[in-house]
Formats: structure tokens, sequence, C-alpha cells
């Protein structure tokens, strides 16, 4: 089976490449676990962070924005001390606020996920890569959607950051020609 030929080896890459990464995602709760792990992924392989996703569910209460929102200093300082995460204090005081950011536009456009996707017009863009040259460090859609994102509070989501959660929930379809994931 011929996959995208940065997944290599590794079975959690695999796994990860072959049910989940460049499929279209409308869920919230799933929106806001990929924006957080993608926020803890900058800097950082994303090997090292899908390692340690069942760790961040677990000290995140289980990736839910309502539950975050509500972390104060008491929950700070105990995931600064939590070695089953990437402990970085912007990161983590980032995903809080984060989460209180993510409810209020939740409230404005009736889900994140309508709001996200409007950067894409609600439909996947389709780039050609055929091989890991051809894969762009940002597009101009993910230049807007970050923007945006910091305008409205949010921390470390930048465009790269938010062009590897486009390509991850599916709003790009960057699987190689050629992987059996490719949907055009």
């Amino acid at each position: 089976m011929k996959r995208c030929s940065w997944v290599g080896e590794n079975k959690l890459m695999i796994e990860y490449h072959d049910k989940e990464w460049g499929m279209p995602l409308y869920n919230d709760k799933k929106l806001f676990e990929y924006l957080v792990l993608e926020s803890f992924q900058a800097g950082l392989s994303w090997n090292i962070v899908l390692n340690k996703r069942e760790n961040f569910r677990k000290a995140f209460a289980q990736f839910n924005p309502e539950k975050i929102s509500l972390f104060g200093k008491k929950e700070e300082d105990m995931l600064l001390k939590n070695v089953g995460i990437v402990r970085n204090k912007a990161k983590i005081a980032a995903t809080i606020n984060n989460a209180r950011q993510f409810l209020t536009i939740q409230k404005e456009f009736k889900s994140f996920s309508a709001y996200q996707w409007s950067f894409v017009k609600k439909k996947p863009i389709v780039h050609k890569i055929k091989n890991i040259r051809d894969f762009p460090i940002v597009i101009p859609e993910a230049i807007e959607f970050a923007k945006d994102l910091k305008k409205r509070g949010f921390k470390f989501l930048g465009p790269t950051t938010i062009y590897a959660h486009m390509q991850a929930t599916g709003m790009v379809n960057d699987h190689m020609i050629g992987c059996f994931k490719r949907l055009a």
C-alpha cells in the first residue's frame, strides 16, 4: 500500500496517516484537540507529540475546551510538573487561553467548524504533491486564518502551525499523488 513518503515506518505515524491525517474533520471537540496538539508541536517533531497524545488527553481534560477554559494557576502548575506532556509554560498558558477563545468563536459561529471551514469556502483545497519538496510551508488561507485567530486572542498558532492544522483536518488535501488516501 503506497502512502505519503513523510510517514516512514513508525507504526503510530502509519496509523495516524491512514486513519486521521488529511480527512475532512467537522467535529468541534476533535478540531480543538488538533489545535492543542499542533500548538505543542511547534518547534518539535510531530512524532514526539503523537507519542504523548494520550498523556495530553488526560492532562487536558480529554481536550474539553469548557473544562480547560476553567483551568487556573493550580492546574497550570500541575501541567508544568507533568512529565508525560511537553512542559512548556507558554504553550500551556496558550492552551488555556485558546480554550476560552475557542468557546467564544463557537458561540459566534454556532460551531468552530463553521468558522474554520469558512477560510476555504467549505471545500478542501487540493494540492498536487509529487514529492516532499512540493509541500508548501504555508499558504495564503493559512496566513488569513492565523491572522484572524490572533485578532481573536489566540496564542501559539501562527501561519505554519495553522497550515499543519489545515492539512491534518482535511481543509487541504496534501496526500501525495499515488497515496492511497488521496481524495482527488
